[in-house]
């Protein structure tokens, strides 16, 4: 996942950075949001972990700003405040979640993964069928097809197709695709993920000038729609 931190308190977002790239979780820290802002639109980032006392403007103010533009991204809202009025507030103000400091890691991970899956979700089930160069995939019906005709996947490789398609145009690491993939959560040295993208392309990528499965040095691999 690509994570967009927004923390003035050093001693906070250094230990929740540290733990979130241990997870392969690509972490972008700014300590205000009119850092944050250059980094709302990007396609690639899956949800916004904010700070409501921030220098300048607030989380709230904020929350409310990117669903003025209409960007659903999921937002996280951390905060030492834990009356119902605060939290109740975050919330109106178009937050998708509450974490009140102190907090465990686990717990903050838990959320962060929660509020991903229901954005991926809802995303899949608005696009089952999606459309990428000379490829056709319905996601419900588990069928692919290049130039009209059916590509024969086996489960797994499917199974990482879909994910890839789900998470297109952001850079996955392959210790997010193992978790995802074949639910090893930490990165055991094997080379599964490099084996099954082979086998992929070698079925979906062929005839293709560039291809749409690249390769993120030192990182893991990105499905383009470009």
């Amino acid at each position: 996942m690509q994570i967009l931190l927004v923390e003035d308190d050093r001693r906070i977002s250094s230990f929740v950075v540290k733990g979130l790239e241990e997870m392969g979780n690509q972490v972008i820290l700014v300590e205000s949001a009119e850092a944050a802002r250059e980094w709302i639109n990007v396609d690639s980032l899956d949800i916004i972990v904010l700070d409501i006392m921030l220098p300048g403007i607030d989380g709230i103010q904020f929350t409310k700003t990117i669903r003025y533009r209409k960007n659903h991204i999921p937002i996280l809202i951390l905060s030492a405040l834990g009356e119902i009025e605060d939290k109740v507030e975050a919330l109106e103000s178009g937050a998708d979640d509450y974490l009140v400091k102190p907090f465990s890691f686990k717990e903050l991970v838990s959320r962060i993964k929660a509020l991903v899956r229901r954005d991926n979700y809802k995303n899949v089930q608005n696009d089952s069928s999606i459309e990428i160069r000379d490829l056709k995939v319905d996601l419900e019906r588990y069928e692919v097809f290049k130039n009209g005709k059916n590509v024969d996947l086996s489960p797994k490789e499917f199974k990482l197709l879909k994910y890839l398609i789900e998470n297109r145009n952001k850079t996955l690491s392959r210790t997010a695709i193992l978790q995802a993939v074949w639910g090893i959560d930490f990165d055991n040295n094997t080379n599964v993920v490099d084996v099954y993208v082979s086998y992929l392309r070698g079925k979906v990528d062929t005839g293709h000038v560039a291809s749409i499965i690249k390769t993120v040095k030192g990182v893991g691999y990105m499905l383009t729609t470009d």
